[in-house]
Protein backbone atom coordinates (compact mmCIF):
# COMPACT_ATOMS: atom_id res chain seq x y z
CA UNK A 1 0.00 0.00 0.00
CA UNK A 2 1.43 3.38 -1.00
CA UNK A 3 1.79 5.77 2.13
CA UNK A 4 0.91 9.63 0.99
CA UNK A 5 4.32 10.16 1.12
CA UNK A 6 4.83 9.38 -2.42
CA UNK A 7 7.58 9.98 -4.67
CA UNK A 8 6.48 12.85 -7.11
CA UNK A 9 6.08 10.54 -10.30
CA UNK A 10 4.82 13.77 -12.28
CA UNK A 11 5.85 17.13 -12.84
CA UNK A 12 3.42 19.63 -14.10
CA UNK A 13 4.90 21.95 -16.77
CA UNK A 14 3.25 25.38 -17.08
CA UNK A 15 3.53 28.74 -18.97
CA UNK A 16 4.36 31.25 -16.84
CA UNK A 17 4.27 34.29 -19.24
CA UNK A 18 0.81 36.55 -19.53
CA UNK A 19 -0.65 35.09 -16.68
CA UNK A 20 -3.97 34.30 -15.89
CA UNK A 21 -3.94 31.50 -13.59
CA UNK A 22 -4.27 31.53 -9.83
CA UNK A 23 -1.40 29.29 -8.39
CA UNK A 24 -1.52 27.60 -5.29
CA UNK A 25 0.37 25.20 -3.29
CA UNK A 26 0.96 23.63 0.29
CA UNK A 27 1.52 20.76 2.05
CA UNK A 28 -0.94 18.23 2.50
CA UNK A 29 -1.00 14.71 3.66
CA UNK A 30 2.42 14.02 3.85
CA UNK A 31 3.31 15.36 0.65
CA UNK A 32 2.96 18.88 -1.51
CA UNK A 33 -0.07 20.36 -3.24
CA UNK A 34 -0.64 22.58 -5.87
CA UNK A 35 -3.36 24.18 -8.01
CA UNK A 36 -3.68 25.76 -11.18
CA UNK A 37 -6.87 27.45 -12.35
CA UNK A 38 -8.61 30.77 -14.33
CA UNK A 39 -10.12 32.35 -11.65
CA UNK A 40 -8.86 35.86 -9.78
CA UNK A 41 -10.24 34.08 -6.43
CA UNK A 42 -7.80 32.80 -4.40
CA UNK A 43 -10.01 29.51 -2.30
CA UNK A 44 -6.47 28.68 -0.15
CA UNK A 45 -8.65 28.29 2.30
CA UNK A 46 -11.27 26.64 1.42
CA UNK A 47 -8.66 24.29 0.02
CA UNK A 48 -7.54 23.86 3.58
CA UNK A 49 -10.75 23.44 5.33
CA UNK A 50 -11.45 20.60 2.66
CA UNK A 51 -8.13 18.60 3.55
CA UNK A 52 -8.89 19.29 7.17
CA UNK A 53 -12.11 17.56 6.74
CA UNK A 54 -10.51 14.36 4.67
CA UNK A 55 -7.47 14.38 7.08
CA UNK A 56 -10.26 14.19 9.90
CA UNK A 57 -11.71 11.23 8.68
CA UNK A 58 -9.16 9.12 6.37
CA UNK A 59 -5.93 10.04 8.05
CA UNK A 60 -4.26 6.73 9.75
CA UNK A 61 -1.97 9.05 11.22
CA UNK A 62 -4.11 11.27 13.40
CA UNK A 63 -5.45 9.56 16.33
CA UNK A 64 -8.88 10.99 16.37
CA UNK A 65 -9.97 10.52 12.95
CA UNK A 66 -12.74 8.75 12.26
CA UNK A 67 -10.45 5.87 10.73
CA UNK A 68 -8.19 5.75 13.47
CA UNK A 69 -11.06 5.33 15.73
CA UNK A 70 -12.86 2.52 13.71
CA UNK A 71 -9.09 0.64 13.72
CA UNK A 72 -9.55 0.79 17.42
CA UNK A 73 -13.23 -0.68 17.47
CA UNK A 74 -15.31 2.12 18.51
CA UNK A 75 -18.39 3.15 17.37
CA UNK A 76 -18.09 5.58 14.64
CA UNK A 77 -20.66 7.44 12.17
CA UNK A 78 -18.94 7.60 9.19
CA UNK A 79 -19.27 11.12 7.06
CA UNK A 80 -19.56 10.72 2.83
CA UNK A 81 -15.98 11.61 2.32
CA UNK A 82 -15.38 7.92 4.06
CA UNK A 83 -18.26 5.95 2.56
CA UNK A 84 -17.08 7.05 -1.10
CA UNK A 85 -14.04 5.99 -0.47
CA UNK A 86 -15.04 2.87 0.51
CA UNK A 87 -17.54 1.72 -1.45
CA UNK A 88 -15.19 2.65 -4.70
CA UNK A 89 -12.46 0.31 -2.87
CA UNK A 90 -14.52 -2.39 -2.56
CA UNK A 91 -15.50 -1.86 -6.40
CA UNK A 92 -11.58 -1.85 -7.38
CA UNK A 93 -11.10 -5.33 -4.80
CA UNK A 94 -13.82 -7.10 -6.21
CA UNK A 95 -12.34 -6.00 -9.96
CA UNK A 96 -8.77 -6.33 -9.46
CA UNK A 97 -10.17 -9.90 -7.16
CA UNK A 98 -8.05 -8.88 -3.96
CA UNK A 99 -4.80 -6.94 -5.96
CA UNK A 100 -6.10 -3.37 -4.43
CA UNK A 101 -7.11 -4.14 -0.59
CA UNK A 102 -6.90 -1.27 1.83
CA UNK A 103 -7.03 -3.93 4.46
CA UNK A 104 -3.40 -5.42 4.00
CA UNK A 105 -1.75 -2.22 5.10
CA UNK A 106 -0.89 -3.86 8.68
CA UNK A 107 1.56 -6.28 7.18
CA UNK A 108 2.85 -4.09 5.42
CA UNK A 109 4.02 -2.09 7.85
CA UNK A 110 4.82 -5.20 10.07
CA UNK A 111 7.16 -5.46 7.23
CA UNK A 112 8.84 -1.95 7.67
CA UNK A 113 8.89 -0.92 4.46
CA UNK A 114 11.30 1.65 3.78
CA UNK A 115 14.05 3.47 1.27
CA UNK A 116 16.68 0.47 0.94
CA UNK A 117 17.97 -2.01 3.91
CA UNK A 118 17.20 -5.43 3.89
CA UNK A 119 14.24 -7.37 4.80
CA UNK A 120 13.50 -8.11 7.84
CA UNK A 121 12.93 -12.12 8.74
CA UNK A 122 9.34 -11.97 10.20
CA UNK A 123 7.98 -14.78 12.39
CA UNK A 124 5.34 -16.73 9.91
CA UNK A 125 3.41 -17.22 12.76
CA UNK A 126 3.28 -13.52 12.99
CA UNK A 127 2.27 -13.00 9.15
CA UNK A 128 -0.27 -16.12 9.46
CA UNK A 129 -2.28 -14.13 12.40
CA UNK A 130 -2.21 -11.00 10.49
CA UNK A 131 -3.50 -12.25 7.24
CA UNK A 132 -6.24 -13.81 9.05
CA UNK A 133 -7.96 -10.08 8.79
CA UNK A 134 -6.86 -9.00 5.40
CA UNK A 135 -9.73 -9.10 2.92
CA UNK A 136 -11.84 -6.37 2.49
CA UNK A 137 -14.58 -8.81 0.93
CA UNK A 138 -15.23 -9.29 5.26
CA UNK A 139 -15.56 -5.65 5.97
CA UNK A 140 -18.88 -4.11 5.52
CA UNK A 141 -21.08 -1.14 5.93
CA UNK A 142 -24.12 -0.91 8.13
CA UNK A 143 -26.13 1.80 8.47
CA UNK A 144 -23.00 4.35 7.83
CA UNK A 145 -21.30 2.39 10.29
CA UNK A 146 -17.96 -0.19 9.59
CA UNK A 147 -18.54 -3.63 10.30
CA UNK A 148 -15.27 -5.18 10.80
CA UNK A 149 -13.71 -8.26 12.94
CA UNK A 150 -11.74 -6.58 16.46
CA UNK A 151 -8.35 -7.27 14.48
CA UNK A 152 -8.92 -5.81 10.74
CA UNK A 153 -7.28 -2.56 10.02
CA UNK A 154 -8.24 -0.34 7.26
CA UNK A 155 -5.77 1.61 5.52
CA UNK A 156 -6.81 4.23 2.49
CA UNK A 157 -3.39 5.49 1.59
CA UNK A 158 -3.49 4.09 -1.76
CA UNK A 159 -6.81 5.88 -2.61
CA UNK A 160 -7.52 8.81 -0.49
CA UNK A 161 -4.76 11.18 -2.11
CA UNK A 162 -6.33 10.65 -5.58
CA UNK A 163 -9.53 11.02 -3.85
CA UNK A 164 -8.53 14.58 -1.99
CA UNK A 165 -7.36 15.51 -5.81
CA UNK A 166 -11.75 14.98 -6.92
CA UNK A 167 -12.63 17.02 -3.98
CA UNK A 168 -10.50 20.02 -4.66
CA UNK A 169 -11.47 19.78 -8.69
CA UNK A 170 -15.05 19.43 -7.25
CA UNK A 171 -15.11 22.11 -5.21
CA UNK A 172 -13.39 24.08 -8.09
CA UNK A 173 -16.47 23.24 -10.87
CA UNK A 174 -18.77 24.22 -8.00
CA UNK A 175 -17.52 27.52 -8.42
CA UNK A 176 -17.69 27.37 -12.21
CA UNK A 177 -13.76 27.26 -12.66
CA UNK A 178 -13.35 25.36 -15.90
CA UNK A 179 -10.11 25.49 -16.90
CA UNK A 180 -7.69 23.81 -13.92
CA UNK A 181 -5.48 21.45 -12.92
CA UNK A 182 -5.01 20.33 -9.70
CA UNK A 183 -2.43 17.77 -8.17
CA UNK A 184 -1.31 15.92 -5.32
CA UNK A 185 1.59 14.61 -4.62
CA UNK A 186 2.03 14.14 -8.63
CA UNK A 187 -1.67 12.58 -8.86
CA UNK A 188 -3.57 14.94 -10.96
CA UNK A 189 -6.90 16.05 -12.56
CA UNK A 190 -7.77 18.55 -15.08
CA UNK A 191 -10.05 20.15 -17.10
CA UNK A 192 -10.15 22.50 -20.10
CA UNK A 193 -7.18 24.06 -21.15
CA UNK A 194 -4.17 25.71 -19.51
CA UNK A 195 -5.15 29.25 -20.15
CA UNK A 196 -1.85 30.60 -20.01
CA UNK A 197 -0.73 28.92 -22.92
CA UNK A 198 -4.16 27.94 -24.69
CA UNK A 199 -3.47 24.67 -25.44
CA UNK A 200 -4.43 21.37 -23.08
CA UNK A 201 -2.53 21.15 -19.33
CA UNK A 202 0.87 19.14 -20.27
CA UNK A 203 2.20 16.67 -17.62
CA UNK A 204 5.42 14.93 -17.41
CA UNK A 205 6.39 11.45 -16.56
CA UNK A 206 9.82 10.66 -14.58
CA UNK A 207 12.32 8.34 -15.86
CA UNK A 208 12.88 5.43 -12.96
CA UNK A 209 16.40 5.83 -10.90
CA UNK A 210 17.28 4.13 -8.27
CA UNK A 211 19.90 6.53 -7.29
CA UNK A 212 16.82 9.61 -6.45
CA UNK A 213 17.92 11.09 -9.43
CA UNK A 214 15.33 13.31 -11.58
CA UNK A 215 14.73 13.01 -15.25
CA UNK A 216 11.53 13.40 -17.22
CA UNK A 217 10.54 10.02 -19.65
CA UNK A 218 8.42 12.02 -21.71
CA UNK A 219 5.58 14.55 -21.48
CA UNK A 220 1.99 14.45 -22.19
CA UNK A 221 -1.19 16.48 -23.14
CA UNK A 222 -4.37 15.49 -21.44
CA UNK A 223 -7.54 17.39 -21.00
CA UNK A 224 -11.02 16.58 -18.78
CA UNK A 225 -9.37 13.45 -17.46
CA UNK A 226 -7.58 12.06 -14.37
CA UNK A 227 -4.04 10.57 -13.69
CA UNK A 228 -2.29 8.82 -11.44
CA UNK A 229 1.07 7.49 -10.98
CA UNK A 230 2.40 4.56 -8.94
CA UNK A 231 6.44 3.88 -8.28
CA UNK A 232 8.20 0.82 -7.11
CA UNK A 233 11.99 2.30 -7.84
CA UNK A 234 12.18 4.60 -4.72
CA UNK A 235 10.79 2.31 -2.05
CA UNK A 236 12.01 -1.13 -1.92
CA UNK A 237 14.71 -3.56 0.14
CA UNK A 238 17.34 -6.37 -0.85
CA UNK A 239 17.65 -9.97 -0.04
CA UNK A 240 20.48 -11.85 1.04
CA UNK A 241 20.78 -12.74 -2.60
CA UNK A 242 20.64 -9.13 -3.81
CA UNK A 243 17.14 -9.81 -5.40
CA UNK A 244 15.23 -6.07 -5.12
CA UNK A 245 11.71 -6.70 -4.11
CA UNK A 246 9.42 -3.28 -3.91
CA UNK A 247 6.68 -2.21 -1.18
CA UNK A 248 4.69 -4.63 -2.79
CA UNK A 249 2.77 -7.44 -0.07
CA UNK A 250 1.02 -10.55 -2.21
CA UNK A 251 -2.26 -9.91 -0.68
CA UNK A 252 -2.70 -13.59 -1.09
CA UNK A 253 0.44 -14.61 1.33
CA UNK A 254 1.51 -11.16 3.42
CA UNK A 255 4.93 -11.97 2.00
CA UNK A 256 6.75 -9.17 -0.48
CA UNK A 257 6.65 -10.23 -4.30
CA UNK A 258 9.04 -9.63 -6.58
CA UNK A 259 8.41 -7.09 -9.63
CA UNK A 260 9.82 -5.18 -12.66
CA UNK A 261 7.46 -2.87 -12.87
CA UNK A 262 9.09 0.33 -12.19
CA UNK A 263 6.30 2.49 -12.74
CA UNK A 264 2.21 2.67 -13.67
CA UNK A 265 0.88 5.72 -14.95
CA UNK A 266 -3.38 5.44 -14.84
CA UNK A 267 -5.30 8.03 -16.93
CA UNK A 268 -9.38 7.63 -16.00
CA UNK A 269 -12.10 10.20 -15.50
CA UNK A 270 -11.18 10.34 -11.76
CA UNK A 271 -8.08 10.79 -9.73
CA UNK A 272 -9.45 8.49 -7.10
CA UNK A 273 -9.85 5.73 -9.67
CA UNK A 274 -6.88 6.36 -11.22
CA UNK A 275 -4.61 6.04 -8.22
CA UNK A 276 -6.46 2.93 -6.58
CA UNK A 277 -5.64 1.32 -9.90
CA UNK A 278 -2.00 2.50 -10.00
CA UNK A 279 -1.53 1.04 -6.74
CA UNK A 280 -3.17 -2.72 -8.04
CA UNK A 281 -1.23 -2.87 -11.29
CA UNK A 282 1.88 -2.59 -9.25
CA UNK A 283 1.00 -6.03 -7.61
CA UNK A 284 -0.73 -7.60 -10.33
CA UNK A 285 2.22 -7.84 -12.66
CA UNK A 286 2.43 -6.45 -16.58
CA UNK A 287 0.97 -9.72 -17.68
CA UNK A 288 -2.36 -9.84 -15.42
CA UNK A 289 -2.07 -5.87 -16.32
CA UNK A 290 -2.72 -6.41 -20.13
CA UNK A 291 -5.47 -8.91 -19.63
CA UNK A 292 -7.49 -6.59 -17.13
CA UNK A 293 -7.59 -3.84 -19.11
CA UNK A 294 -9.45 -6.02 -21.99
CA UNK A 295 -11.73 -5.37 -20.32
CA UNK A 296 -11.59 -2.15 -19.12
CA UNK A 297 -11.22 0.40 -21.87
CA UNK A 298 -11.88 3.15 -19.82
CA UNK A 299 -8.27 3.03 -18.18
CA UNK A 300 -5.13 4.55 -20.51
CA UNK A 301 -1.86 3.18 -18.75
CA UNK A 302 1.78 3.15 -19.29
CA UNK A 303 3.98 0.95 -17.96
CA UNK A 304 7.87 1.15 -17.32
CA UNK A 305 9.65 -1.95 -16.74
CA UNK A 306 13.12 -4.04 -16.69
CA UNK A 307 13.57 -6.34 -19.45
CA UNK A 308 15.58 -9.45 -18.57
CA UNK A 309 19.19 -7.21 -19.68
CA UNK A 310 17.92 -4.88 -17.09
CA UNK A 311 16.75 -2.40 -19.95
CA UNK A 312 14.12 -0.16 -19.52
CA UNK A 313 11.38 -1.03 -21.77
CA UNK A 314 7.86 0.86 -21.98
CA UNK A 315 4.16 -0.30 -22.92
CA UNK A 316 1.13 1.90 -23.65
CA UNK A 317 -2.23 0.39 -23.70
CA UNK A 318 -5.37 1.43 -24.09
CA UNK A 319 -4.36 4.83 -26.18
CA UNK A 320 -2.50 6.05 -23.44
CA UNK A 321 -1.11 9.50 -24.99
CA UNK A 322 2.12 9.49 -26.69
CA UNK A 323 2.69 13.00 -26.22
Amino acid sequence: MKRFVLVLCLVILSCQEDAVNTKIAGQVFGTSYSAIYDSEINYEKQFDSLFYVINKSMSTYIQNSDISKINRNEDVTIDEHFKNVFLASKEIYRFTEGAFDPTIGAVVNAWDFGPNGKIENLDSLTINRLMKHVGLNRVGLVNDRIVKHQDAKLDFNAIAKGYGVDVIAEFLESKNVTDYLVEIGGEISCKGINQEKQSEWKVGIETPHFDGQQSLLKTIRIQDEAMATSGTYRKFKIDENGNRYAHIIDTKTGYPSKTNLLSISVIANDCMTADAYATAFKAMGIEKVIQFLDYHPELKVFLIFENDQNELETLSLNNFPKN
